[in-house]
């Protein structure tokens, strides 16, 4: 085949595509809406252009030559390509979904469950964002999670579950300061945190403490329940993030007296997104998540 000196015209391309692909000439001419001399004409520029022959032209219709068959795929690819460059240049855009939850929340619940989320939607691509509690103004997403006590912003919140708290400890730590009831805690160091104010704690266990004036605190669950499982003193924390690390032996509850959580975590999404399957699915999916009852106190200390 002849060396292409210019580009040739994509009408005279098209009416090739068009005309190999139907099988003759007057079926190329409906397609694209012109008359069949013009299909001819157009063929007939393309092949004086190229040098060589594309159609046999037989009483019935017409016939791609060796060299049309070879030309037509490349023609065909090249169309291939402006139909992708069209497109954004590459696949076809998967569905983005953007998540903000807390950290802890991403490590603990999550991440870890994740995977069954992509068995079901693998073509939408998540984006989590981690967004630290007690920001003024955090980032808005498409979906987010935040834990705390509403209003957060304008959109509804969703608790996901209403958790409650326990005081925990290593067991090592339990041992060697003697905790037996909650009038031990005077003696010991109380982790603080401002996620977890002891009050409504201290109230149920009847233990006559206000908050901690001094110690270690602590704006971070994980790092709370780390900072235990350390060896730094005791945590107050909820029950349900706590099963982490109860369930590996790190952390034991005490005393056996639970209080509901001031704060819990909260789910945000503006009901526009939700017309979107892939931010509806996960929401859906969250909840059914976080559905399953919070451990207590006892099963949290067999777990």
């Amino acid at each position: 085949m002849a060396r292409l000196q210019r580009l040739p015209p994509i009408h005279a391309l098209s009416a090739f595509e068009s005309a190999a692909r139907l099988g003759g000439f007057g079926q190329a001419a409906a397609e694209l809406c012109i008359t069949p001399s013009a299909v001819s004409h157009r063929i007939r520029q393309l092949e004086n252009q190229l040098g060589e022959a594309l159609f046999e032209r037989l009483p019935g219709g017409v016939r791609l030559t060796e060299a049309g068959r070879r030309y037509l795929e490349g023609v065909r690819a090249a169309f291939d390509k402006l139909a992708l460059l069209g497109s954004g240049g590459g696949a076809p855009e998967r569905p983005r979904l953007a998540v903000g939850v807390p950290p802890t929340f991403a490590r603990n619940l999550l991440i870890p469950a994740l995977p069954d989320f992509y068995r079901d939607w693998p073509e939408v691509e998540i984006e989590v964002s981690v967004a630290a509690p007690l920001q003024e103004r955090p980032e808005r997403h498409d979906v987010d999670v935040r834990y705390g006590v509403p209003p957060f912003d304008d959109r509804p919140p969703t608790r996901l579950w209403a958790d409650r708290v326990a005081v925990f400890a290593t067991p090592a730590y339990r041992d060697a300061q003697g905790l037996a009831r909650p009038a031990d805690l005077h003696r010991v160091e109380r982790l603080r945190s401002p996620l977890v104010p002891w009050r409504d704690w201290c109230a149920a266990a009847g233990f006559e403490a206000g908050e901690p004036a001094r110690g270690p605190s602590f704006a971070d669950l994980g790092i709370l329940l780390e900072a235990a499982a350390s060896g730094l003193g005791v945590a107050l924390a909820p029950l349900r993030i706590a099963a982490r690390w109860t369930a590996a032996g790190r952390l034991v509850p005490l005393f056996g007296v639970e209080a509901a959580a001031a704060a819990n975590y909260h789910l945000l999404v503006d009901r526009d997104a939700l017309q979107r399957p892939e931010v509806a699915a996960f929401v859906d999916w969250l909840k059914a998540l976080c559905a399953c009852t919070a451990p207590t106190a006892a099963t949290a200390a067999t777990a």
